[in-house]
């Protein structure tokens, strides 16, 4: 069984209504109705706020379902996600430097210059979608 049907069932037992699940976690009627569909997960804080309300152990409303290891997991990595982001901004920092010091070599060339600034893209977004998802 996966935490979507967990949580429904749980809820369920309770005879409570998405809106009132909603209103005791202070997030709307569709965040849980997707929690509850699988299309998206709770983060661990409302997971433990869950686990509390409907009287269930975090361990067997978590156990069980590989998607939500891997979400937590992933949301909870603080060390990877400072590791991606020390290394877009290493690149940007390398792909600045390299554009100044070889700059008279660049500009006499326009293929290098495509190059470096499908280079300077590709890094500055790499850097953007790190400090997004961070936030």
């Amino acid at each position: 069984m996966n935490i979507g049907q967990k949580l429904q069932a749980a809820r369920k037992a309770q005879n409570l209504t998405q809106e009132q699940i909603a209103d005791k976690l202070m997030v709307s009627r569709q965040t849980i109705s997707n929690w509850e569909n699988n299309k998206s997960y709770p983060d661990i804080l409302s997971l433990i706020q869950l686990s509390d309300f409907y009287e269930i152990s975090l361990d067997s409303l978590v156990k069980g379902d590989e998607n939500i290891i891997k979400h937590l997991v992933n949301s909870t990595d603080v060390v990877a996600s400072n590791q991606k982001l020390i290394w877009a901004v290493v690149c940007n920092v390398i792909l600045l430097a390299v554009f100044l010091i070889y700059n008279a070599w660049i500009v006499g060339n326009v293929y290098l210059i495509l190059v470096c600034a499908l280079a300077w893209i590709i890094s500055s977004g790499f850097l953007f979608y790190q400090i997004i998802h961070r936030i």
